[in-house]
């Protein structure tokens, strides 16, 4: 049995495979506090201590909410000297250009915690002056006097040679062995101290929480049995291990979300698909992601809290390029001070939940608005649902203010959150250089075929995928997902034939390295380069892929033509008679695991003739009421087309379809949508 958990905000999933390989769903109420005891109450339905299990992969959103709440641990950091302001200082480039009362982000570290030592390195890893251990003493004193819980050391340039950080480690160890500590040079070995410290700090600020809840995850796991294998989705769309998430924890800020573009990926790869616009909708957020080529784009450029206003916290770490906004089932409607209509960010969660759940919430969610337009089906929730409760709370909240009907407030609702969704996914499209009509969508998550259907046909894409599994599909996105490590190293330097021996040189050692750190023998792994690249003289560089880990003369001269292309691509010129500087080597190990495959469903016993479940009122925005057929997504075979309007649906997710559209399923058992005119 593999077995793959996600935690959301409302739900946990679960994937798990049986004795013939077959795939089998479930999902249950997540339960925040104490989130492992969701993942247990989940597995509890399926799994005993007998169960055989191959591998146990796990996907949280622990490390974000710890982040986003403030609720890790106290850090007290440790720098060089002249250097305690970095993440203070932060940089200049604000996003809110006009804004007189702009505020730069609070660092995560209060001035008062933040210690300078006496020692210089310089950027080209040469000693200037020794650390001077003698200070460590009194630091450590002033730091536990203060109930810090985790250390941060980020000293400048350890990026190029970490021991003195290596050494400040051991010091402090010897004297306080039981504190948490985070060296930078562990964390990323990339320039720029502001990222690094940063990135650095916020490892160190959930390390106790990732601790605990790790530890805790593991014990109750194995009260059913499963003790090994144990392995957890990281933020670059590949898992590692339990003590290495322990060590690292920075690294699952997206360990979650990142499983369903990966998956996207998969499936794209299957249905000769290549470049997709992956689109995941949950019960708190709503997230999408750009795959070119069946490649998941993966930067170090990452922030939380980043929006229009706020610069937000950079963690330069390696994650999957996602836009998330906060508009989920659980997105709650209301009317702001100056008389407009939001939608979230603020979410219902798992408890309350929306007012369909019963469960004492009065404030209207996106669920909400899609039960009372006919959407949803009432019979797919766990309690009785009052539609008369639900209209109260629309009318109430949205309906009477702007003086509307229930219906048009409903209807609202669900524009407002379509138009959130839509910016975000022009921001991982148009805004990046990319038409969406070259692409196709593939919806997930529990929400996300209910409104992947009308952003499609704003952006004018031409097909519409909902995945077999797709209420669970980040969690199905894990099962095939291999072991990743990441191993970026600033190495400044010419782009050129005078640098080839230096180039092939730093190759050669990141090869080295990711074996040394890997778990098993040479003949597990693969690599994968790609080389940061910018014109000398300008400040941003460019990411490009070689299809090889040897570099040749022959192969410079490709990756510079490729770079003066998608430099314009992304920046809107370039400069062919500009000299090109390597800035990072970026070398990623994968393992060649055994990952699950996407299977051929079997449909022989499906009856097609029992398809149509029932009829049903579904509002259609400008025509009002309109009676259309509910078909069973469970009885539907290949070669079956529904014209629309209609809705399709299973207990776990639901995809309406307007008129003019059709839907089929495929024989892997994907749904798949027809856009009009494409």
């Amino acid at each position: 049995m593999k077995i793959a958990t996600d935690i959301g905000g409302t739900f946990t999933d679960l994937v798990f495979t049986d004795e013939k390989g077959n795939l089998h769903f479930d999902k249950g109420h997540t339960t925040p506090g104490h989130f492992e005891d969701g993942i247990l109450n989940v597995l509890g339905r399926h799994v005993t201590e007998e169960s055989l299990i191959e591998s146990f992969i796990h996907g949280s959103t622990v490390i974000i909410n710890t982040l986003t709440e403030r609720k890790g641990g106290v850090v007290g950091l440790i720098t060089t000297k002249g250097f305690r302001d970095v993440i203070e200082i932060a940089r200049g480039n604000r996003p809110d250009l006009y804004n007189f009362k702009y505020k730069k982000p609070q660092p995560f570290v209060e001035r008062y915690l933040r210690q300078e030592m006496d020692e210089r390195i310089d950027f080209k890893g040469n000693i200037m002056k020794a650390l001077n251990t003698e200070e460590v003493d009194e630091i450590v004193r002033k730091f536990k006097k203060l109930g810090v819980e985790a250390i941060a050391i980020s000293f400048i340039h350890g990026y190029k040679n970490p021991i003195h950080e290596q050494q400040l480690k051991e010091e402090i160890l010897k004297i306080w062995p039981e504190v948490y500590i985070t060296l930078s040079s562990e964390t990323i070995k990339e320039y720029r101290e502001y990222e690094r410290t940063n990135t650095t700090v916020l490892n160190s600020y959930v390390k106790p929480i990732a601790h605990a809840y790790l530890k805790s995850l593991k014990e109750k796991l194995s009260t059913i049995g499963i003790t090994d294998h144990l392995k957890i989705m990281q933020s670059n769309g590949g898992t590692t291990s339990f003590d290495k998430a322990m060590e690292l924890p920075i690294n699952l800020v997206e360990s979650g979300p990142v499983a369903g573009m990966f998956g996207a990926a998969k499936l794209g790869q299957l249905l000769n698909e290549s470049n997709i616009i992956a689109f995941d909708v949950g019960g708190t957020t709503a997230k999408c992601s750009l795959i070119t080529d069946g490649k998941v784009n993966v930067t170090t450029d990452y922030y939380i809290e980043r929006n229009e206003k706020f610069a937000g916290y950079p963690i330069k770490t390696p994650v999957v390029d996602i836009v998330e906004i906060g508009n989920g089932g659980g997105s709650i409607a209301r009317v702001d001070p100056f008389g407009s209509l939001k939608v979230g960010p603020d979410s219902a969660g798992a408890n309350p939940g929306p007012v369909a759940y019963g469960l004492g919430n009065t404030q209207p969610t996106i669920t909400d608005a899609n039960v009372y337009l006919g959407r949803l089906s009432l019979e797919n929730f766990d309690n009785p649902v009052s539609i008369d409760k639900v209209e109260e709370a629309l009318v109430e909240a949205i309906a009477k203010p702007f003086n509307v009907t229930a219906e048009e407030a409903a209807q609202g609702i669900l524009d407002i959150a379509n138009s959130n969704m839509l910016n975000a996914l022009k921001l991982i499209s148009i805004r990046k250089g990319y038409d969406p009509e070259d692409f196709t969508m593939v919806a997930f998550g529990g929400g996300g075929p209910l409104h992947a259907i009308n952003l499609a046909e704003e952006l004018g894409m031409k097909k519409v995928i909902i995945p077999y599994g797709s209420s669970v599909f980040s969690a199905l996105g894990m099962m095939m997902t291999e072991y990743r490590q990441d191993y970026i190293q600033t190495s400044l330097m010419g782009f050129d034939a005078n640098h080839l021996a230096a180039i092939q040189e730093n190759i050669d050692q990141a090869i080295a390295n990711a074996y040394a750190d890997a778990p098993l023998s040479k003949d597990h792994y693969y690599f994968e380069i790609n080389y940061d690249l910018r014109y000398k003289g300008q400040e941003h560089a460019v990411k490009l892929n070689a299809s090889t880990s040897t570099i040749t003369e022959e192969g410079l001269r490709e990756l510079a033509e490729a770079f003066h292309v998608k430099h314009k691509q992304e920046f809107s010129f370039d400069l062919p008679a500009t000299p090109i500087e390597l800035v990072n080597l970026h070398l990623t190990i994968y393992g060649k695991d055994e990952a699950v495959q996407f299977k051929e469903l079997d449909f022989s016993q499906v009856d097609a003739s029992t398809c149509i479940k029932a009829q049903r009122n579904l509002y259609v925005k400008g025509t009002g009421w309109v009676e259309v057929n509910v078909y069973d997504q469970q009885k539907l075979v290949p070669g079956y087309v529904i014209a629309g309007p209609a809705i399709v649906e299973n207990p776990t997710s639901t995809v309406v379809i307007n008129d003019k559209q059709s839907i089929e399923i495929d024989k892997y058992g994907n749904l798949i949508v027809e856009m009009e005119g494409k």
